[in-house]
Protein backbone atom coordinates (compact mmCIF):
# COMPACT_ATOMS: atom_id res chain seq x y z
CA UNK A 1 0.00 0.00 0.00
CA UNK A 2 1.32 3.32 -0.95
CA UNK A 3 2.01 6.11 1.65
CA UNK A 4 0.10 9.33 1.20
CA UNK A 5 2.24 12.16 0.16
CA UNK A 6 2.94 15.17 1.91
CA UNK A 7 1.56 17.85 0.98
CA UNK A 8 3.95 21.31 0.01
CA UNK A 9 3.32 24.57 -0.21
CA UNK A 10 5.94 27.13 -1.06
CA UNK A 11 5.02 31.17 -0.93
CA UNK A 12 6.67 34.75 -2.05
CA UNK A 13 5.44 37.44 0.62
CA UNK A 14 7.95 40.57 0.28
CA UNK A 15 11.19 39.52 -1.32
CA UNK A 16 13.07 38.80 -4.26
CA UNK A 17 12.37 35.27 -5.01
CA UNK A 18 15.74 34.36 -4.90
CA UNK A 19 14.95 31.70 -2.30
CA UNK A 20 12.52 29.93 -5.21
CA UNK A 21 15.05 30.39 -7.61
CA UNK A 22 17.28 28.38 -4.81
CA UNK A 23 14.35 25.66 -4.46
CA UNK A 24 14.50 25.04 -8.58
CA UNK A 25 18.49 24.61 -7.79
CA UNK A 26 17.71 21.32 -6.38
CA UNK A 27 17.63 20.20 -9.71
CA UNK A 28 17.00 16.36 -10.06
CA UNK A 29 16.38 16.14 -6.09
CA UNK A 30 13.14 17.87 -6.82
CA UNK A 31 12.49 14.57 -8.76
CA UNK A 32 12.82 12.64 -5.85
CA UNK A 33 11.03 14.63 -3.82
CA UNK A 34 8.37 14.53 -6.16
CA UNK A 35 7.66 11.03 -5.13
CA UNK A 36 6.89 11.97 -1.15
CA UNK A 37 5.83 14.83 -1.62
CA UNK A 38 2.38 16.94 -4.08
CA UNK A 39 2.91 20.71 -4.43
CA UNK A 40 -0.29 22.18 -3.91
CA UNK A 41 0.31 25.94 -3.38
CA UNK A 42 3.34 27.60 -5.15
CA UNK A 43 4.26 30.77 -7.72
CA UNK A 44 5.15 27.20 -9.73
CA UNK A 45 2.05 26.11 -9.66
CA UNK A 46 -1.46 27.30 -10.87
CA UNK A 47 -3.26 27.20 -7.74
CA UNK A 48 -5.35 30.96 -6.78
CA UNK A 49 -6.17 29.89 -3.29
CA UNK A 50 -4.04 28.36 -0.61
CA UNK A 51 -5.78 25.07 0.50
CA UNK A 52 -6.37 23.51 3.53
CA UNK A 53 -4.65 20.64 5.47
CA UNK A 54 -1.21 21.69 3.78
CA UNK A 55 1.56 19.53 5.62
CA UNK A 56 4.94 21.76 5.22
CA UNK A 57 4.79 25.26 3.66
CA UNK A 58 8.28 27.16 3.05
CA UNK A 59 7.77 31.16 3.42
CA UNK A 60 9.83 33.24 1.60
CA UNK A 61 9.96 37.23 2.11
CA UNK A 62 8.75 39.63 4.91
CA UNK A 63 5.33 41.09 6.30
CA UNK A 64 4.84 44.54 4.64
CA UNK A 65 1.64 44.81 2.80
CA UNK A 66 -2.16 44.43 4.43
CA UNK A 67 -2.49 41.60 1.97
CA UNK A 68 1.25 40.04 3.15
CA UNK A 69 -0.47 39.68 6.93
CA UNK A 70 -3.81 38.06 5.73
CA UNK A 71 -1.74 36.07 3.85
CA UNK A 72 0.56 34.32 6.50
CA UNK A 73 -2.40 34.01 9.06
CA UNK A 74 -4.31 32.18 6.57
CA UNK A 75 -1.07 29.88 6.02
CA UNK A 76 -0.72 29.64 9.70
CA UNK A 77 -3.89 28.44 10.17
CA UNK A 78 -3.93 25.94 7.21
CA UNK A 79 -0.25 24.58 7.92
CA UNK A 80 1.05 22.04 9.95
CA UNK A 81 4.80 23.23 9.79
CA UNK A 82 5.73 26.28 8.37
CA UNK A 83 9.43 27.63 7.64
CA UNK A 84 10.84 30.82 7.78
CA UNK A 85 12.46 30.45 4.32
CA UNK A 86 15.26 32.68 3.94
CA UNK A 87 16.29 36.34 5.85
CA UNK A 88 13.85 38.46 4.69
CA UNK A 89 11.26 35.51 6.18
CA UNK A 90 13.66 35.21 9.14
CA UNK A 91 15.17 38.39 10.25
CA UNK A 92 12.82 40.91 7.62
CA UNK A 93 16.29 42.07 6.05
CA UNK A 94 16.26 44.33 3.11
CA UNK A 95 12.33 45.27 2.91
CA UNK A 96 12.48 45.83 6.54
CA UNK A 97 15.43 48.70 5.50
CA UNK A 98 12.45 50.84 5.09
CA UNK A 99 11.45 50.64 9.03
CA UNK A 100 14.07 53.39 9.79
CA UNK A 101 12.01 55.87 7.89
CA UNK A 102 8.02 57.31 8.29
CA UNK A 103 6.18 55.51 5.66
CA UNK A 104 5.14 59.13 4.76
CA UNK A 105 8.43 60.29 4.36
CA UNK A 106 9.15 57.43 1.87
CA UNK A 107 5.97 57.94 -0.34
CA UNK A 108 6.30 61.40 -0.45
CA UNK A 109 10.05 61.04 -1.55
CA UNK A 110 9.42 58.33 -3.83
CA UNK A 111 6.20 59.52 -5.72
CA UNK A 112 6.89 63.86 -5.21
CA UNK A 113 10.39 64.33 -4.70
CA UNK A 114 11.58 61.95 -7.67
CA UNK A 115 8.83 61.82 -10.10
CA UNK A 116 8.74 64.06 -12.84
CA UNK A 117 5.08 63.60 -12.78
CA UNK A 118 4.56 64.12 -9.79
CA UNK A 119 1.42 61.97 -9.38
CA UNK A 120 -0.25 60.67 -5.75
CA UNK A 121 1.08 56.97 -4.76
CA UNK A 122 -1.77 54.39 -6.17
CA UNK A 123 -4.03 52.99 -4.06
CA UNK A 124 -6.73 51.12 -6.87
CA UNK A 125 -5.63 47.32 -6.73
CA UNK A 126 -2.05 48.05 -4.24
CA UNK A 127 -2.27 46.43 -1.29
CA UNK A 128 -1.87 49.49 1.32
CA UNK A 129 1.56 49.05 2.84
CA UNK A 130 2.14 47.86 6.71
CA UNK A 131 3.70 50.74 8.64
CA UNK A 132 6.63 48.67 9.30
CA UNK A 133 7.76 45.73 7.73
CA UNK A 134 8.21 42.37 10.09
CA UNK A 135 9.84 39.44 9.91
CA UNK A 136 7.16 35.96 9.89
CA UNK A 137 7.90 35.44 13.43
CA UNK A 138 6.62 37.95 14.99
CA UNK A 139 3.54 37.98 13.39
CA UNK A 140 2.48 33.67 13.84
CA UNK A 141 4.19 30.86 15.18
CA UNK A 142 7.21 29.64 13.25
CA UNK A 143 8.13 26.07 13.77
CA UNK A 144 11.61 25.94 11.28
CA UNK A 145 13.56 29.24 10.55
CA UNK A 146 16.30 28.26 7.60
CA UNK A 147 18.77 31.41 7.05
CA UNK A 148 20.44 32.49 3.87
CA UNK A 149 20.31 35.31 1.18
CA UNK A 150 18.92 32.82 -0.23
CA UNK A 151 19.38 29.46 1.20
CA UNK A 152 21.59 27.35 -0.96
CA UNK A 153 19.78 24.07 -2.39
CA UNK A 154 21.33 21.51 -0.25
CA UNK A 155 19.92 23.21 2.60
CA UNK A 156 16.63 23.74 1.66
CA UNK A 157 16.64 19.83 0.48
CA UNK A 158 18.16 18.70 3.73
CA UNK A 159 15.30 21.15 5.37
CA UNK A 160 12.33 19.44 3.42
CA UNK A 161 13.99 15.38 3.86
CA UNK A 162 14.16 16.06 7.39
CA UNK A 163 10.36 17.50 7.30
CA UNK A 164 9.58 14.32 5.38
CA UNK A 165 10.72 12.28 7.58
CA UNK A 166 8.90 13.10 10.53
CA UNK A 167 11.86 15.57 12.25
CA UNK A 168 12.27 18.95 12.92
CA UNK A 169 15.96 19.82 11.25
CA UNK A 170 18.59 21.64 13.15
CA UNK A 171 19.45 24.06 10.71
CA UNK A 172 22.04 26.07 13.22
CA UNK A 173 24.83 24.23 11.28
CA UNK A 174 23.20 24.24 8.27
CA UNK A 175 23.21 27.59 6.53
CA UNK A 176 23.98 31.51 7.84
CA UNK A 177 22.52 35.26 7.62
CA UNK A 178 22.94 36.70 4.16
CA UNK A 179 24.97 33.07 2.57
Amino acid sequence: MSQRKMRLATVWLDGCSGCHMSFLDMDERLIELAEKVELVYSPFVDAKDFPQDVDITLVEGSVSTEEDLHKIRLIRDRTKILVAFGDCAVTGNVPAMRNRFRLKDIMERVYSQNSTHKNDPPVDGIPALLPKVRPIHEIVKVDVFLPGCPPKAEAIYFVLKELIEGRIPDTSQLSRFGA
